[in-house]
Parts: structure tokens; sequence; C-alpha cells
């Protein structure tokens, strides 16, 4: 349960109330506005299973069995690469390391849970995803989890459950600040955007 705790303050997921945050609410140390919403922090795990279950899948992965890259299931030969592509950013600007893990992450290719794991809702962990590819949500924890390796602490960012209204669908999305501005990492935008020129989230 240790474990746990630490991740879901890694998580802070952004809970939308649809109610604008009060500018003095974006000064020093805070986190900027991300669609006019409010954040609400919790330390209850219990309501996030989903996410509780992709933890758990990423802190075992350590035991993932040796094999060569050249197979086609995620191994620690993949985990060396991913974790190699990783170590290449040490010491870059945050913007840099931003762009560089949100290009990285991007380049999997999209699968609907129904269609990966046979059921309607699956959060995967990194391993998971590299190996079997995945959906918006699986894009945003993968490039979290990256960040957080590069030292990215858990209040700068946010893993945001949302509706795209243009699509009419739910969608997740990671959110990051960066010098103050909420740069919104997608995998349905080839480029990192900052959050307020969204305005269909």
């Amino acid at each position: 349960m240790i474990k746990y705790r630490f991740a879901l303050g890694a998580a802070a997921l952004l809970m939308s109330a649809h109610t604008a945050l009060p500018a003095a609410a974006t000064g020093s140390g805070a986190f900027p506005g991300i669609f006019s919403t409010r954040t609400t922090q919790s330390s209850n795990i219990s309501m996030f299973p989903k996410w509780g279950g992709a933890l758990s899948r990423y802190f075992s992965e350590r035991k993932l069995a040796d094999a060569p890259c050249t197979s086609s299931f995620f191994n620690q030969c993949h985990l060396r690469e991913w974790k190699e592509f990783l170590t290449s950013l040490t010491g870059k600007s945050k913007l840099s390391q931003v762009q560089a893990v949100n290009t990285y992450v991007n380049r999997q290719r999209y699968f609907t849970d129904p269609r990966n794991y046979g059921v309607k809702d699956y959060w995967a962990s990194p391993a998971q995803f590299f190996e079997r590819n995945g959906d918006c949500e699986d894009y945003a924890i993968a490039k979290f989890m990256s960040l957080r390796t590069l030292g990215f602490t858990n209040s700068e960012m946010r893993i945001v459950v949302l509706q795209d209204m243009n699509l009419r669908v739910g969608h997740a999305i990671l959110v990051v600040n960066v010098g103050g501005q909420a740069l919104v990492l997608d995998n349905q935008v080839r480029n990192v955007v900052r959050a307020e020129t969204i305005h269909h989230y």
C-alpha cells in the first residue's frame, strides 16, 4: 500500500469540476489552471482501481524475463531500450525532455481496449503498452512514468481524463507544468501544446 500512496500522489488525477479556477490559485508553486477546471487532490487511491492496477503491474515489471530485443514479447531488453532513451535525456532542459518523451511514446500504434484486451476499459502499464500498443490513457501513463523517471515531481504532472467535445468521446492526456505553463502531451496531437490553446476539451 505504501507504493500506491506514492503513486497516487504521482497521478494526481484531475477531476473536472467545470468551475473557473481563481486567478490567485495559479501563483507560485501552484499548478496552472487546465480547461477552466479546479483540481481536487485526494489520497484515496481506491477511487481509481484501474490506475491502481496499472501501478501494480508497473512496479512488478522489474521481474521481466531476459530475452532478445527481437522477441515479440516485452522483456528486459526492451525495458533497457526505454531506459536508455530516458538516460539520453539526462541533463537536457525540462521542455526538451517533455517534447522528446511525447514524440517517443506517440510512435506507438493506437489500439482500443476491446480489441487489445477484450474488455471495455483497461489501463495498461508502460511495459504492456510498449508490447501491445494501446489507447489514450496508456499513452498518458507511459509519458507520466517516463517523466517521473527523469525526475519530474508528482506535483508537476496531471493525468487528465476529459471529454473531447469535437469527437464526443472520453479521452485522456498528460498535462505537465513547465515554468508555470500547463503543457499538453496528447496522442492525438503531434507536438506539445499549451493547454490554453485547446478549446474542445
